[in-house]
């Protein structure tokens, strides 16, 4: 499988250092550099060619999304992912308008890279593999046009995620306080990588909110919530 060559676009070195791992862990994609401002970014661009970047929105020295409309006027062949805490709906159109693959609200988790990604993949796949273009073929590249689930329809949950376990953690979570995924481990008796499994699922449906924690000793770690 040929690897996606992936560019990290963010001012916040704390935040690119998540990104970073998050990267790493993702498979058959490279990570051929990052960025902490936008000038940087060109010329990384000029010179890694990237298949993909993932792009914050606000600066210091100016907006990402201005980055995002230079790229299209010349005709980059780098795509673009946001990754952003605007939740203005006016960003959301002039991304839309520019081209971006995905659009993904801050505070990032695993699990929506993940998926991102593999739609990224997916999306390139399907494009190499066609000789022309139908309208179903087109139907499939444009998720956008895709038909939206009906309201009151339940929510069909992703891979890996029960909904038995997941109400368990719900009123682990409801009682109050911030929770480690080890904690709530321990209380539902699975282990710390199941708990933050479902931990960032509720995180990714806006239940649960996030902070990283740095500690005196050790790596950071991750803390959760409800909103």
């Amino acid at each position: 499988m040929i690897p996606i060559r992936l560019l990290i676009v963010e001012d916040d070195r704390q935040i690119a250092e998540i990104q970073r791992r998050f990267v790493e862990r993702l498979e058959a994609v490279e990570l051929c550099g990052i960025a902490h401002s936008l000038e940087d970014a060109k010329d990384l661009i000029d010179v890694m060619k990237p298949d993909l970047m993932l792009l914050d929105v606000y600066f210091p020295e100016g907006n990402g999304l201005d980055l995002l409309r230079q790229l299209r006027a010349g005709n980059s062949a780098t795509d673009v992912i946001l990754i952003t805490a605007a939740r203005e709906v006016e960003t959301l159109r002039s991304a839309l308008r520019s081209g971006v693959f995905d659009y993904i609200l801050k505070p990032l988790v695993f699990e929506r890279l993940d998926e991102a990604i593999n739609n990224y993949r997916q999306h390139l796949l399907t494009l190499d593999g066609l000789q022309k273009v139908a309208q179903k073929e087109v139907d499939a590249l444009l998720p956008r046009g895709q038909p939206r689930q009906a309201p009151g329809t339940p929510q069909r949950l992703p891979k890996g995620i029960d909904a038995l376990s997941l109400d368990k953690i719900r009123a682990v979570v409801q009682q109050g306080d911030d929770w480690s995924a080890e904690a709530v481990g321990q209380c539902i008796g699975a282990s710390r990588t199941t708990a933050r499994r479902y931990l960032e699922y509720l995180v990714s449906t806006e239940e649960l909110s996030t902070e990283v924690h740095y500690g005196t000793v050790g790596r950071p770690e991750r803390r959760y919530r409800p909103r």
